[in-house]
């Protein structure tokens, strides 16, 4: 089940990052959402329109009144990643838009370095689905997407997905409001493993929390505190071959059919797994995922 309301706006408006808002502003809060990102990914991702060094200038501001930081990916051509310091750090904190984000500062150049590959692939997974949103006219901008979204899972533990991803279906005056957990594989990790993070989500879609109160309560599932409607899980595979990849996608299938919980999971929940590189080269709303539950690829929208 998804959320539909009516729209009562034209199709292509306001999807696209305001330029009513400063761009620094736009950076800053980025920078704050996402933790990390390339200069080619500000730039495809809040001025698609205007020139690269636009957006160079105004990060190179911002170093100047040492809000930000950056570091040189090797081999890359002097490639620039940027993080906030702990000065924009904490300008940041209590803005609006980022209300409820948990602070995850990076204090050096070391710390960014290390955390470098798997942030910089959750974006360009995030970046895939911003490209098709304003192709199609559909809702999902830099803000609607929040890495290292994390839940109770009771006995001290928790599920941590890489991102939260919100995203609006327009289509004509109807409105359908979607929200995933995604999860970018770079086989860094066994198959077993990758394939156990459905254990987690199956854990969470059943998970009850003890009531504060003594008094008798309805039992109900801890997610509906924060989600009407269990966000569908989508895992996004990459640096293997199509082959590794292929065969990962079988395990994940492998325990969406044979364990009792996430089975019960796979046939309420849509599950549903692609490569990047299909993402960066058709778009996630063409036929490139894969159905846990089983069927042919298709539209993450229909899994």
């Amino acid at each position: 089940m998804d959320l539909t309301t009516a729209q009562p706006t034209s199709r292509t408006a306001g999807f696209t990052p305001s330029p009513v808002e400063p761009l620094k502003h736009q950076l800053l809060a980025t920078l704050a959402q996402h933790r990390m990102a390339s200069t080619h990914q500000l730039h495809v991702l809040l001025r698609p329109d205007r020139s690269r060094q636009s957006v160079s200038q105004r990060l190179n501001d911002l170093l100047d009144e040492r809000l930000v930081d950056f570091v040189v990916l090797p081999q890359s051509h002097r490639t620039r990643v940027w993080y906030l310091t702990p000065k924009g750090a904490r300008l940041t904190r209590d803005w609006p838009a980022l209300r409820g984000r948990p602070p995850y500062p990076i204090t050096s150049a070391t710390a960014a370095s290390l955390k470098t590959p798997h942030t910089l692939t959750v974006l360009r997974t995030h970046l895939t689905f911003v490209a098709d949103a304003r192709r199609r006219g559909d809702g999902h901008g830099h803000l609607d997407w929040t890495p290292e979204m994390f839940h109770s899972i009771g006995d001290g533990e928790r599920v941590v997905a890489d991102a939260l991803m919100h995203y609006t279906l327009i289509d004509g005056q109807q409105r359908r409001k979607l929200r995933a957990f995604i999860e970018v594989d770079r086989a860094t990790m066994s198959s077993e493993r990758l394939a156990a993070k459905l254990i987690e989500y199956a854990r969470l879609w059943t998970y009850e929390p003890q009531p504060v109160s003594r008094r008798r309560q309805a039992a109900r599932p801890g997610w509906l505190r924060w989600y009407p409607v269990f966000p569908r899980i989508l895992f996004v595979l990459t640096g293997a071959s199509r082959r590794t990849m292929d065969n990962r996608i079988s395990d994940l299938q492998a325990m969406a059919a044979h364990h009792p919980l996430v089975a019960d999971l796979a046939r309420e929940v849509p599950l549903g797994a692609a490569v990047l590189e299909d993402l960066d080269e058709y778009g996630p709303t063409s036929d490139v995922w894969v159905p846990l539950a089983g069927g042919k690829p298709r539209p993450w929208t229909e899994l």
